[in-house]
């Protein structure tokens, strides 16, 4: 299968396969008016397989919601036909309003225009706490 190169865009690599339609999904990917290529369970020497995401285009992207679905990534910038910048994500030390607080006790369930904030409490476990009531997220 041959996907061509992109002379302006974002190549999203060394997304752990299965993650790539929730990246996808969560960014929007879909309103985009430029090609957009979903590559999934790609051969990987590194991760066995991955997926990867190449968008024709470059956009903002919001990276803790990217580091929180896929840590793994690689975010690169092409410009010209090579890459001018290059990002590997890791977990972020707080997201907002990506992940819901599923304690009923917990301020958010009442107040309603209260952001969902969580903090990464262990980082080898990938564990987010709310910041408000110190519930795990789940």
């Amino acid at each position: 299968m041959i996907i061509g190169n992109i002379t302006n865009g974002i190549v999203l690599d060394h997304i752990q396969a299965g993650k790539g339609m929730e990246i996808y999904e969560v960014l929007k990917l879909s309103e985009l008016s430029c090609t957009v290529a979903m590559i999934n369970n790609a051969d990987s020497v590194k991760m066995g397989k991955k997926d990867i995401v190449k968008i024709n285009e470059v956009i903002d992207l919001d990276l803790d919601i990217l580091g929180y679905i896929a840590p793994t990534t690689t975010v690169n910038i092409i410009k010209d036909g090579k890459v001018e910048h290059r990002k590997r994500l890791q977990l972020p030390e707080r997201v907002v309003d990506v992940i819901t607080c599923k304690n009923p006790r917990c301020i958010t369930s009442v107040e309603r225009g209260l952001k969902q904030s969580f903090k990464l409490t262990n980082r080898e476990k990938g564990t987010y706490r709310c910041i408000y009531c110190e519930s795990e997220a789940k």
